[in-house]
């Protein structure tokens, strides 16, 4: 392994459980019934958790939206051209997509990062980060996609994205993809890292027809044989090598660098969760960070969440990805660290609390 990479695994400290008894006791002493205002009140105390105790707080926060392209969109797995996602890189840019309207709205920050898209460099833009390691990846349904040195370039990249905010004062960090075929790798990530089967985690992505998502499994199941030693090896890293893509690397670097430096972290769908997969199997205290923000339309997510042993935020039939999902789970992170810090309690209030 990197040493860099080694050294930010073991900077990773689990939350302090000691924490959680003094935060519910605040959030009881509001005035409100006990547990009222149910999961914010659970979302409250884990912030307490990662604030170290201190007051509670998401702002500010950045969404960064990581592209890259992918070899195996050669197997047809996409119903859509790989040109695609240079041309939404652009619209990101422009401020035209669907993460920008509800980042705005939301009142976040968002970065693109350009982490393996092909087509050479983007232009300079003050809303980008470039930091390509190739353009694009190679096919997984033929071998590894990565190299090893590619996978942990990306992964320190997303550990370095992570230092960035938090160097500039985010305690808060959510992740988006763009990706064109990324959910063909995610889908084989979630098969080698729980043991699930492609034909119970292979869904339609962009749109693909029935008749599309079988040919989509087998390229999976292909894909899963031949890199069937990296996949027996349980090394995290060789794993997401194998099958992962640029994106995904640099997500799940991304993941561990904002549990590094105590932010919390909004983890977007489908995509998303498979890069926290690869982060959480590479560091498990990475999981006290983590926020799920919405059940993804995609069929396989609601088996991950199950793996991973977490409930989503929201359900609302998402499934467009970009970080569309974090922005709108940031704001009611934001909701629950108001909720504790700004409600009156009830001896402030001159409340009876009945008790």
């Amino acid at each position: 392994m990197h040493p860099d990479l080694a050294r930010t695994l073991a900077a990773i400290a689990p939350v302090d459980p000691a924490l959680e008894p003094a935060a519910r006791a605040h959030l009881d002493n509001l005035t409100k019934p006990r547990g009222s205002l149910g999961v914010l009140e659970d979302v409250a105390a884990r912030l307490v958790q990662i604030a170290g105790g201190s007051a509670p707080g998401v702002d500010p926060a950045r969404i960064f939206t990581i592209a890259g392209d992918h070899g195996v969109v050669a197997e047809g797995v996409s119903p859509f051209p790989q040109e695609v996602t240079r041309q939404m890189v652009a619209n990101f840019l422009a401020g035209g997509a669907g993460i920008n309207v509800l980042a705005d709205t939301a009142g976040i920050q968002v970065v693109v990062v350009d982490a393996g898209s092909a087509g050479g460099p983007y232009p300079e833009h003050p809303g980008l980060v470039r930091c390509k390691v190739a353009e694009g990846t190679a096919n997984l349904a033929q071998g590894p996609a990565m190299t090893r040195e590619q996978c942990e370039r990306a992964l320190l990249n997303g550990v370095a994205l992570a230092e960035a905010a938090a160097a500039d004062g985010c305690r808060a960090v959510g992740t988006g993809d763009m990706g064109i075929g990324n959910t063909t790798p995610s889908t084989a990530l979630y098969c080698a890292f729980f043991g699930l089967e492609p034909e119970e985690m292979t869904g339609p992505g962009a749109g693909l027809s029935a008749e599309g998502v079988r040919a989509k499994c087998a390229v999976i199941r292909r894909g899963l044989a031949a890199n069937a030693g990296a996949v027996a090896s349980g090394d995290p890293v060789e794993i997401l090598a194998a099958l992962g893509g640029l994106e995904i690397a640099t997500l799940a670097g991304l993941c561990l660098g904002a549990a590094k430096c105590r932010m919390a972290l909004a983890v977007d769908g489908f995509i998303s969760t498979a890069a926290f997969a690869a982060a959480w199997k590479l560091c498990p205290a990475v999981r006290d960070y983590a926020f799920f923000a919405h059940a993804s339309a995609e069929p396989g997510h609601a088996r991950a969440m199950t793996a991973i042993g977490a409930r989503p935020l929201l359900d609302l039939g998402l499934r467009l990805g970009e970080g569309t999902g974090a922005a709108l789970a940031l704001f009611l992170l934001r909701a629950a660290a108001n909720v504790y810090t700004r409600m009156a309690t009830f001896d402030s209030a001159g409340v009876h609390s009945g008790a």
